[in-house]
C-alpha cells in the first residue's frame, strides 16, 4: 500500500519541498541513527502516549510533535548486564548488528532518562526501578544530557541491568532525503513504569504531556500541531487499541520505510510511504 502525507499541513516541510523537487539542494546527507519510545498508559478516557512540542529554534523538526528520543552515544556499543531480550533477539527484531542494536537499545533507554526522568534500570533482572528522581540521579541526568558521559557507564560504574524486557521495537523509519539533518530512527513502545512520574523537563521540548492519541491526530488535521508521518502513523495505530497492553504485546512487522518527497497528480508536494510487507496503517491512500 502507497500513502500520500501532504507537506502543505506541515510549514517546515513545505519551505524546502518545492525548490527540493525542482532540483535545487545538495547531495542528501547521511541518516545518523536514532531511537524514540512511545510511553503509553491508560488514561480515564482510553490509551494515552507521552508527548513533547519541541522548541521553535530547534534546528530539525521545530514546533512538532514527536515521541522522547534521539541520536545513539557510540560509546554504548559495549556488553551490559541486561534484563529481558538478549542482544542476539534485540538484532534480529531490529535488522541491525550487535554493535548497532546495543546503542539502539540503550539509547531509547537514554532518551527517556534524559527528556522525561524515568531510568529503565534496575539492581537485579526484576524489581523497582532506580528512583532517579532522587538529586544525585538528576546530577548524573545532567551528566548524561551534557555528554559529559554514556549511560553503559553509568549503568556499569552503578551495577545497573538496562531493562530491556520494558520495552518493544515498533517500526523504522529514516527521515527524507530533502531534510538538512537526518535520522535513521527505530520506534519503540514502553509501559508507564507503576508509581514512575515522566517530568518532560528538557531544554529541547516547551510543552509535554500525557495525550489521547486521537486528540493529538485531530489538532493536526486541524492544523493546531504540527506532526511528522512517522508520529502519525503510529498516533493512528495507538488509537485503534483499547488499552495500553494491547499496544505494547503486539509485534508488528518492522520494515525500513523511507518517505520520498514528490508531485502527486495535482501537481501538490506530498512525503509518499511505500507500507508494502507491513500492516497497512489506518487513513488508507
Amino acid at each position: 500500500m502507497v500513502r500520500d502525507f501532504s507537506t502543505a499541513d506541515n510549514p517546515n516541510l513545505r519551505a524546502t519541498a518545492t525548490a527540493w523537487l525542482s532540483g535545487e539542494h545538495p547531495e542528501p546527507v547521511a541518516p545518523r541513527p536514532a531511537a524514540t519510545v512511545m510511553i503509553v498508559r491508560d488514561g480515564t478516557a482510553g490509551v494515552e502516549v507521552f508527548m513533547l512540542r519541541r522548541v521553535a529554534s530547534m534546528a530539525f523538526a521545530p514546533s512538532t510533535m514527536v515521541f522522547p528520543g534521539g541520536g545513539v552515544d557510540r560509546r554504548d556499543a559495549v556488553d551490559l548486564p541486561w534484563a529481558g531480550p538478549g542482544v542476539l533477539e534485540w538484532s534480529a527484531r531490529l535488522g541491525a548488528d550487535e554493535a548497532a542494536t546495543r546503542m539502539l537499545v540503550v539509547a531509547a533507554v537514554r532518551e527517556v532518562f534524559e527528556e522525561c526522568g524515568v531510568l529503565f534500570a534496575s539492581t537485579g533482572a526484576q524489581g523497582p526501578l532506580v528512583d532517579a528522581g532522587t538529586a544525585p540521579w538528576q546530577g548524573v541526568r545532567a551528566g548524561l544530557v551534557a555528554r559529559e558521559q554514556s549511560l553503559a557507564e553509568v549503568l556499569l560504574a552503578h551495577g545497573l541491568r538496562l531493562r530491556s524486557d520494558l520495552l518493544r521495537a515498533h517500526a523504522h523509519w529514516v527521515t527524507p532525503e530533502f531534510e538538512a539533518r537526518r535520522f535513521d530512527t527505530r520506534f519503540f513502545v514502553a509501559l508507564m513504569p507503576e508509581g514512575a512520574t515522566l517530568d518532560g523537563a528538557t531544554s529541547e521540548a516547551d510543552h509535554a504531556a500525557w495525550f489521547p492519541p486521537q486528540e493529538v491526530l485531530d489538532a493536526a488535521a486541524r492544523r493546531e500541531a504540527i506532526v511528522l508521518p512517522p508520529t502519525q502513523v503510529c498516533l493512528e495505530q495507538l488509537a485503534e487499541c483499547a488499552t495500553a497492553a494491547e499496544f505494547f504485546d503486539q509485534t508488528p512487522v518492522i520494515r525500513r520505510l523511507a518517505p520520498v518527497l514528490v508531485f502527486d497528480d495535482e501537481g501538490h508536494a506530498v512525503l509518499r510511504v511505500d507500507f508494502a510487507g507491513t500492516k497497512a496503517p489506518r487513513g488508507g491512500g
